[in-house]
């Protein structure tokens, strides 16, 4: 059983992949003029010249996201230890969001955080439902009513060990609890694809799943009179680390947003080379969604 779990646990997390500083890279980019009074995400962050911002509506994951509340500037990005972080050149602000005490809250777990929390915010909880890796969905209801993974042989399956317990600690519990076995390559299934350049929106995300494997979430979009888009990009990272939005190192003129298109087969960011690059959008996950018993695959 121990080795079963283990295998899950290594495939979910983001822990393999490397600290990828890019070779050749440029100097952190300066052109963004920061507003470092500003409290939340579309405060803090200004478009760059002869853009404005997309206004998300009212109620959505854009517009939760777009209003993030934010570390007082120029803060350094945490590790789960409560140490900085070895690279702190790479961000241009940290969101306000405790790390955990434990090596869980990586790249994925990152956004299926902000996920959560917003349906969480919404009193949508029926929709705070996500699947493991061996591709078992797990949900909030089910943990806040006592239900927990177990494993049997080559079977997951979810088994009444606890008390009923919706309290908000329980509910930070169960994403705990979801880190160990979701990753890359779960989120991704729960994704589609864009498809159109004129489709990509606040709240899609960047990602190249697998193990090693990365992902980053769009928290801003900004258009130019000639209809250019530009995005920021937030991200989590391992060790479990603050989520952080990145600065853009290979285009000073824009910094930090980025330019991205379906089309890009690679996109460079600030700490990862995203390759393949795929830009998804999220799938509606019910946790009342009929649940399936699969063995989890030997090699995944």
């Amino acid at each position: 059983m121990y080795k079963i779990l283990l295998l899950l646990w290594l495939f979910a997390a983001c822990n393999h992949a490397p600290t990828i500083e890019l070779d050749n890279t440029p100097h952190a980019a300066s052109a963004a003029r920061l507003n470092d009074a500003g409290s939340i995400i579309r405060e803090r962050i200004p478009v760059p010249e002869g853009y404005t911002r997309v206004t998300e509506d009212e109620g959505s994951f854009g517009k939760y996201l777009e209003d993030f509340p934010l570390e007082t500037a120029g803060s350094k990005i945490i590790d789960y230890r409560g140490a900085p972080i070895p690279n702190q050149d790479a961000h241009v602000a940290v969101l306000k969001m405790d790390v955990g005490t434990r090596d869980l809250q990586q790249c994925a777990d990152a956004v299926i955080r902000l996920r959560a929390e917003y349906f969480y915010s919404k009193g949508l909880f029926d929709k705070i439902a996500f699947h493991f890796t061996s591709g078992d969905l797990f949900s909030w209801a089910q943990y806040k009513n006592g239900y927990r993974a177990a494993v049997n042989g080559n079977n997951v399956s979810f088994v009444q060990t606890a008390a009923a317990n919706d309290s908000r600690s329980s509910f930070r519990n169960y994403l705990d609890a979801l880190y160990n076995y979701a990753g890359t390559i779960s989120v991704y299934k729960e994704t589609v694809a864009r498809t159109a350049d004129a489709q990509i929106s606040t709240g899609n995300i960047l990602i190249s799943p697998g193990s090693p494997g990365h992902v980053a979430i769009i928290v801003g979009k900004a258009v130019s009179g000639k209809g250019k888009a530009v995005y920021l990009l937030a991200e989590g990272y391992t060790p479990a680390q603050s989520v952080h939005i990145i600065n853009n190192p290979w285009d000073e003129t824009i910094s930090p947003w980025y330019e991205l298109s379906v089309a890009d087969e690679a996109i460079n960011t600030a700490r990862y080379r995203f390759n393949p690059a795929s830009i998804r959008s999220w799938k509606v996950i019910l946790a009342g969604s009929q649940m399936q018993q699969r063995p989890m695959p030997a090699n995944r």
